[in-house]
């Protein structure tokens, strides 16, 4: 009953999935541009050939690229792989009318995909020089041969796989020997896990399955459980469900020297296995030569019907004689070949009946390996398990699972995976588990084991501590001395971009954050083929690529799907979210995020803003691994002008704003956040207010918060203790600990910037810490100081007393702020200077050398005052008036009512002869400024080199998209226009 009930319930959810596909394909060529095709990953636009050559049995092979003369160097982000079929099509669009052919997809790499034609339609050439089109086709052959498996399953009757169906569905349980026999190994580097599991396997009467967490040699167990198999006299089919996956066993089992058979389309096939291909094989058989032969034999009999018609006949019986002699020799070839081979190797659905397969009796094969298990569908192992008594399952279920184009199907359980299901129903009882992995650093593996795996996982000993600075040719320095690198955007404005009727998503604050980083570890020696760059969504995959592929060719950076099975000495993970309401996407599916992390042998970097990934459980207990046991940076170290931005969330998503205070870390700041919005950020900085605005709303409604109280008190904990230090005057400095979280770091740069302190980091590595101290100031001074620290006590509300918690930063008021000290700091030492020059009149020399370093007046106020009577209110007002409206630079009376310059450094008025900032004094801080902009923008000075009229590529992304939806909308309405008038 439970078999009927499954092959009903997955028939329907096959039809429900089929019609998902079918429906994509008629909106997409209906509906959708070649544009819109192109960033949902299915289609390519406007290729040319690279190259062409004649591959295997005569195959067109055509490398199709990019136009690189219009300066594209790698493909768009995309969904194409080994195996797919594809139509090519001329630039008129994707209709059947415009295409050209069909092939199959033989390798994609990141700057070309390669095709291999069979045959063109009506006899069209390849034209080096045209344009084509390239689109993923649906095939609906797989449907057809999972559908019929199911149905055979459904009726099946007392064959090979009777017992196994029983076991497979429950009705009986699994059994074993009950006395196995001893297992020699033929490889003698296997662990225990890995012994347990091949003699588990070959053990069992009907079932094994072998779970494979990331970097446990999977691969190795199961191929040595196939070669102990074929030892014992075994006929071994392997399936797994994709092309590459095959080819991978093949490559492993022809080095044992097993006899191997390759089933499948050469052109799907890795050129280095190709030999073991079926059709490779039958060409160099001992019938090949007779085959020929009956072909030739059968050409010269058509050519004879055309020039004898009266030996018309006699040749038609003869043409029929010889075709079935070639059928039957064909038939006896193939069967040969294929009882000959110890182990036959298939994707799952290839080990159909109408395949080469059915040239074998029904019993021939004891045992199905089925490698990958969990990302196969349980219908296409269906396929596979009706020809045998035994199978063995391999994969990791705790990895991506098989892709589904109907949630609603993959909902109803069309998901669930037979090695799932299995586990499910037995338990341990039929699993055998690999437990030593021998890919990762340690430090990387604990977070993925305690997460996903029980906490079993243990590092070999060559891994354990592997770093990337072991590398032959690479330096130490910290990036390469770390396994796990968290960089903190929180607070730093690098949100997501909110691209209209876009789903995916892109974050190009964090771009340049990887970009800077995969410099830092280029530059200490590390191969760019050796680092993976990895992002969840294919617009940030694309936004990578623009950034880093012209840089770094052969750095690879695709999708998580793209990498599972893959590993990297080191990985960058982007994981883009970046938002107030806290939504983490399609990122809140656990065995995604297990997959990117668990790619990386030595290094992981992971860039995100943690106040948004940390509202989802699983992405927090990662960021509270690498906050623990790793290091961590703040976007402020890597971008040094962008502007803080200390918004907070409603009461529902502030779950986390003051969860990383709790965990001691080891940390590192090196550039401060500066509060000054500097001239390139004018943009950035009003919308920081705007944000503010609305964080300060969310703050009012939230105020009962527990989360956003224990924040507040840590901000008042940590300004207490720096307004203490400010009152004692004889401590010079305050030293915060080096286990302060970014958090904690964040809120003590905007405090000590707040009141006007110093602040900067001491110490190396894991002793790094931040030292807060005053300003240098003349001992006259100190009670001026002191007097005015104590006024703005008085004006700055206790955060104790509020109901809501610490609110956001105003960027003008902190400027003015400091402004303000600066300014009294410039008349205390004018005063000072004042003063000695009472004592000690200048001589003329000396006085020549004053006069070059002091080129500024003292501010209005400084001087209104001395010049007005301390009860005169008016004549003071009138005294400011007047010295504002005099050039600030020394001795000079120029008007500057209606000539002036406002300098942006010193924010004073000068004449337009002392403008400059060279010439009154602000010639360091311009230079600096210079640097930034050359630096940032590639201009030397104002004017310089052409204007760069060009647009954001990201807008222009987006504005195009826009324009395509809009045209696509006037042509909808035009459309019934039309007819109207044709009526």
């Amino acid at each position: 009953m439970a078999l009927e009930k499954f092959v009903s319930k997955t028939l329907e959810l096959l039809q429900e999935e089929r019609e998902a596909e079918i429906e994509e394909t008629r909106v997409w060529q209906e509906n959708i541009s070649l544009k819109d095709l192109q960033n949902k990953g299915v289609c390519l636009l406007k290729l040319q050939i690279g190259s062409q050559s004649t591959g295997l049995y005569g195959r067109t092979v055509v490398i199709l690229e990019p136009r690189k003369h219009l300066g594209f160097s790698s493909l768009p982000s995309n969904s194409f792989g080994p195996g797919d079929i594809v139509g090519l099509y001329d630039t008129t669009g994707c209709a059947a009318a415009s295409q050209i052919s069909t092939g199959i997809v033989t390798r994609v790499g990141q700057a070309s995909i390669s095709v291999a034609f069979d045959d063109l339609k009506d006899g069209h050439s390849f034209d080096s020089d045209a344009l084509y089109n390239l689109l993923k086709l649906a095939n609906d052959v797989t449907y057809k041969r999972m559908k019929r498996a199911l149905n055979t399953l459904n009726g099946y009757n007392n064959g090979p796989a009777s017992n196994l169906i029983s076991v497979l569905f429950g009705d009986t349980k699994p059994t074993s020997q009950s006395q196995p026999n001893k297992v020699e190994f033929f490889n003698s580097n296997l662990d225990d896990s890995q012994r347990e599991a091949v003699s588990f396997a070959l053990s069992q009467r009907e079932l094994a399955v072998i779970h494979g967490p990331p970097g446990t040699g999977k691969t190795t167990t199961v191929v040595e459980i196939i070669l102990q198999a074929v030892k014992h006299g075994q006929k071994v089919l392997c399936c797994a469900p994709s092309n590459v996956a095959v080819d991978n066993l093949v490559e492993r089992l022809a080095q044992c020297k097993a006899k191997v058979l390759r089933l499948g389309h050469p052109a799907r096939l890795l050129e280095s296995i190709q030999k073991h291909s079926l059709d490779a094989i039958l060409a160099q058989s001992d019938n090949a030569n007779i085959i020929a032969e009956i072909r030739k034999d059968i050409d010269k009999a058509f050519t004879g019907m055309k020039k004898e018609k009266g030996e018309r006949g006699n040749l038609k019986r003869e043409i029929g004689e010889l075709r079935k002699e070639l059928k039957n020799r064909e038939t006896a070839a193939i069967a040969q070949i294929l009882k000959s081979a110890d182990v036959v190797l298939s994707t799952n659905t290839g080990a159909c009946d109408d395949g080469p397969l059915k040239f074998l009796p029904a019993e021939h094969f004891d045992w199905v390996v089925i490698d990958e298990c969990a990302q196969a569908l349980e219908s296409s192992c269906w396929i596979a398990l009706l020809r045998a008594r035994k199978c063995i399952l391999a994969g990791d279920y705790k990895q991506l699972p098989p892709t589904i184009k109907s949630q609603m199907a993959a909902s109803k359980g069309l998901s669930l995976s037979l090695m799932e299901r299995l586990i499910q129903m037995y338990g341990d009882s039929v699993v055998r588990m690999l437990t030593v992995q021998y890919r990762m650093n340690s430090a990387i593996m604990q977070w993925a084991s305690k997460e996903m795996y029980q906490g079993r996982l243990t590092a070999h000993s060559s891994v354990e501590g592997h770093l990337l600075k072991d590398l032959a040719g690479v330096a130490c320095v910290e990036e390469t001395s770390t396994p796990l690198l968290l960089i903190d955007t929180a607070g730093c404005g690098l949100s997501e971009m909110e691209v209209a009727d876009e789903q995916s998503k892109g974050n190009t604050g964090e771009v340049d954050i990887v970009d800077l980083h995969i410099k830092a570890l280029t530059e200490a020696g590390v191969k760019a083929k050796d680092i993976a760059v990895i992002a969840p969504y294919n617009l940030q995959v694309d936004l990578l690529r623009q950034k880093l592929s012209a840089k770094h060719p052969e750095l690879e950076i695709k999708s998580v799907d793209g990498f599972q099975g893959r590993e990297k000495e080191a990985v960058v993970l982007s994981l883009v979210r970046s938002n107030r309401k806290g939504e983490v996407g399609f990122l809140a599916e656990d065995r995604r995020i297990n997959v990117a992390v668990t790619r990386a042998r030595r290094h992981i970097a992971v860039v995100c803003d943690t106040q948004t990934v940390q509202n989802h459980g699983f992405l927090k207990s990662l960021i509270d691994h690498m906050t623990e046991f790793g290091e961590v940076r703040t976007a402020f170290e890597y971008i040094q002008d962008i502007v803080p931005q200390n918004y907070t969330r409603d009461h529902k998503d502030a779950k986390t704003a003051s969860s990383s205070t709790s965990t001691s870390t080891k940390h590192k700041v090196k550039d401060q956040p500066s509060s000054k919005a500097k001239p390139g950020q004018k943009k950035s900085a009003g919308s920081s207010s705007k944000e503010n605005a609305t964080g300060s709303e969310k703050q009012a409604k939230s105020s009962t918060s527990a989360e956003q109280e224990q924040s507040k008190g840590r901000r008042a904990e940590i300004r207490e203790q720096v307004e203490r230090f400010m009152k004692n005057l004889n401590q010079s400095e305050l030293q915060f600990p080096s286990s302060f979280n970014s958090h904690d770091r964040l809120l003590v740069h905007e405090i000590a910037e707040e009141l006007g302190l110093i602040h900067e980091s001491k110490g190396e590595g894991s002793e790094r810490c931040i030292t807060v101290s005053r300003p240098p100031v003349s001992k006259p001074a100190k009670e001026e100081a002191r007097a005015a620290t104590e006024e703005e006590e008085e004006t700055v509300p206790d955060s104790k007393s509020e109901p809501s918690s610490q609110p956001p930063l105003d960027l003008k008021s902190l400027h003015l702020e400091r402004m303000k000290r600066e300014q009294q700091k410039r008349e205390e030492n004018a005063q000072q200077k004042k003063q000695q020059n009472n004592i000690h009149p200048p001589q003329g020399h000396s006085s020549k050398k004053a006069k070059g370093k002091n080129r500024t007046k003292a501010g209005a106020c400084d001087i209104a005052a001395a010049s007005a009577p301390d009860d005169d209110f008016d004549t003071l007002i009138s005294s400011v008036m007047k010295a504002d409206s005099v050039c600030s630079f020394v001795k000079c009376k120029a008007s500057v009512l209606t000539l002036g310059q406002l300098c942006l450094f010193c924010n004073r008025q000068y004449c337009l002869s002392h403008h400059i900032p060279e010439v009154h004094g602000c010639g360091d801080k311009a230079k600096s400024h210079a640097r930034m902009r050359i630096s940032k923008e590639g201009i030397l000075y104002a004017g310089s080199g052409k204007k760069d009229k060009s647009m954001d590529p990201n807008k222009k992304a987006y504005l195009q998209r826009k324009l395509d939806s809009k045209l696509k909308d006037m042509a909808s309405q035009r459309k019934p226009k039309n007819k109207e008038k044709d009526g």
